[in-house]
């Protein structure tokens, strides 16, 4: 297995509100817009409390409580001019888009931001968007193939003068991309993200990816999927990706507080749509290879936030937050991937009350291996 990479500060990335609905899919109130101009200040407001990144969404059409959708590169490239320092992760579909095509774009929207964009590659779970637009769905594992060629194919195009790929699903051939995105000592071009709790997408993420995500997990589930993706890694011979972990954050002044904002969450959970996504996403799993997958044990209130962020638990007081946060650090975890109920209030309590502990319990950690899952116990 890999070692893993030298200790960082944790980093921080939001989920961008850019589909209606919020993150959670209930009728609780939301004090969050699907907007350019309410998501325009919110990344103004990230940025200046301690956010490193922001990840667009992509949707294309409605579906499960999300009526509405900003594209998401488009988006990402409007919030990058807005700020300053913030970087943004587009979200994106091999087998909607082109590697060639969207390394165009991505050399531009880097040079116009000065080095902060990014991409998260999204092998794929709503059929209908593919099937509604004519393109082929494929099954599980064969989209992770796809993916791990687009991303490949990504790479080349960004990084070699005249790239080539003989691959299964795509074919480069001398392609030369001038100008290309920049090169800079934090990184020879945008970062690559990639998401996927199958054995199929550590194997990926070893293999090909700068970053993993994982869904909201606790302390064993981001024990077993580190294990798996450093060992794909060094079974590959490249540095082990960094990883990242989604969680859902209710910081409220007392935990009790905290506590009853989840009850009501899912008390007001839209049950019709959550059993629509539910019964669209139950194919993630037995699909694979070995039945395992997104989603695959996800309970009702799990999917209530429909990337499991409660199962995180960063839910209470700030200094419980603290606590946990620091200790998936000493697991492995480089950073978290955070959703809101009320965005602009909360990523800003987040900055003013959680943010400064976790700084403060990061400077007291030992420089000593991480921990093992016995820690969050």
């Amino acid at each position: 297995m890999s070692a893993p990479p030298p200790s960082q500060p944790l980093r921080f990335a939001y989920w961008v509100p850019n589909v209606s609905g919020g993150l959670v899919t209930s009728t609780v109130e939301q004090r969050t817009d699907w907007g350019y101009d309410y998501n325009r200040e919110l990344a103004v407001l990230a940025e200046r409390n301690g956010f490193d990144y922001a990840l667009t969404q992509v949707r294309y059409m409605a579906s499960y409580g999300a009526e509405y959708q900003h594209e998401s590169t488009a988006f990402s490239l409007a919030l990058l001019l807005a700020t300053e320092r913030l970087k943004v992760i587009a979200a994106v579909h091999p087998g909607l888009w082109h590697p060639g095509v969207l390394a165009k774009l991505g050399a531009t929207a880097d040079q116009l931001s000065g080095g902060r964009f990014a991409v998260n590659v999204v092998s794929g779970w709503f059929k209908g968007e593919f099937t509604a637009l004519g393109e082929p769905w494929l099954e599980h594992d064969e989209r992770y193939r796809r993916a791990e060629e687009f991303i490949t194919a990504l790479r080349g195009i960004w990084t070699e003068d005249r790239a080539r790929l003989a691959g299964d699903f795509y074919r480069i051939r001398d392609f030369s991309l001038k100008p290309k995105p920049l090169n800079t000592p934090q990184r020879p071009h945008p970062e690559i993200f990639q998401g996927g709790n199958s054995t199929a997408a550590r194997a990926m993420a070893g293999r090909v990816s700068d970053w993993y995500f994982s869904n909201g997990k606790d302390c064993a589930g981001v024990t077993e999927q580190l294990t798996d993706v450093r060992a794909a890694a060094a079974s590959a011979g490249r540095p082990a990706p960094r990883f990242g972990l989604n969680g859902f954050l209710i910081a409220r002044d007392t935990e009790a507080e905290a506590r009853e904002v989840l009850r009501e969450i899912v008390a007001h959970a839209d049950t019709e749509a959550v059993h629509g996504f539910a019964s669209a996403v139950t194919q993630a799993g037995p699909s694979t290879a070995d039945g395992k997958g997104m989603w695959q044990d996800s309970s009702f209130e799990d999917l209530v936030q429909y990337n499991d962020g409660f199962r995180t638990g960063l839910i209470g007081t700030p200094e419980q937050i603290a606590e946990r946060i620091v200790a998936y650090k000493r697991l492995g975890v480089d950073l978290f991937l955070l959703g809101f109920l009320h965005y602009q209030e909360e990523v800003e309590y987040f900055g003013k009350r959680v943010l400064p502990l976790v700084r403060e319990r990061e400077a007291q950690l030992p420089d000593t291996p991480r921990q093992s899952a016995a820690v969050l116990t």
